[in-house]
């Protein structure tokens, strides 16, 4: 506290080491000593799924295009990775949401930019301007890259196997190769 009663000053969010994953834990032989949370599936013929939250109706929602948002596809195929790894229980259904949400908005600035080009017209002026997809489009594509390393963070936590391969990221980019291509 400072000297004039205000909470200012102390630990800043995301400030310190970052965590080391499971695996690394595991291999160092747990040098911080505490108890490591291990999922082990000995008998995996025992194990009963869970069920997947519905994504919300705002991720299928007409757009006024009359095209299908493509969200609930992106929250549905991201969960099932998350679920082959053991690590769906960890995310909150509203990060994926927002996640699915953000990578349909990205898609959807790229399949504007492919159909009217990076330049458009300034209302006033009538000279050429960047189009506004554009910028839309990066700052969907930083989101959407912010909230799947918060993601692939709780996985890489977690995971006592391999968490490496194809990922629902890689499938976002083959989504937005065949938009371009008008698939």
């Amino acid at each position: 506290m400072a000297k004039d009663g205000t909470n200012r000053g102390g630990a800043r969010v995301g400030a310190g080491a970052k965590k080391k994953p499971l695996t690394d834990k595991i291999a160092e032989g747990n040098p911080g000593g505490r108890k490591l949370t291990v999922m082990e599936f000995s008998d995996t013929a025992d194990l009963k799924g869970q069920a997947m939250p519905e994504p919300n109706k705002m991720l299928e929602a007409v757009q006024k295009d009359g095209k299908t948002l493509v969200a609930s596809e992106i929250y549905k195929s991201t969960w099932q990775w998350l679920n082959e790894r053991g690590c769906a229980a960890l995310i909150s259904p509203q990060l994926l949401e927002r996640y699915a949400m953000s990578v349909a908005r990205w898609i959807q600035c790229e399949e504007a930019v492919t159909e009217y080009g990076f330049l458009a017209k300034h209302p006033t002026t009538g000279n050429a301007i960047q189009s506004p997809y554009v910028a839309m489009g990066q700052n969907y594509m930083n989101q959407t890259n912010r909230l799947w390393i918060e993601v692939f963070q709780i996985v890489k936590e977690n995971c006592t196997g391999e968490y490496s391969g194809a990922n629902p990221q890689d499938d976002v980019m083959e989504r937005l190769l065949s938009a371009r291509k008008g698939k």
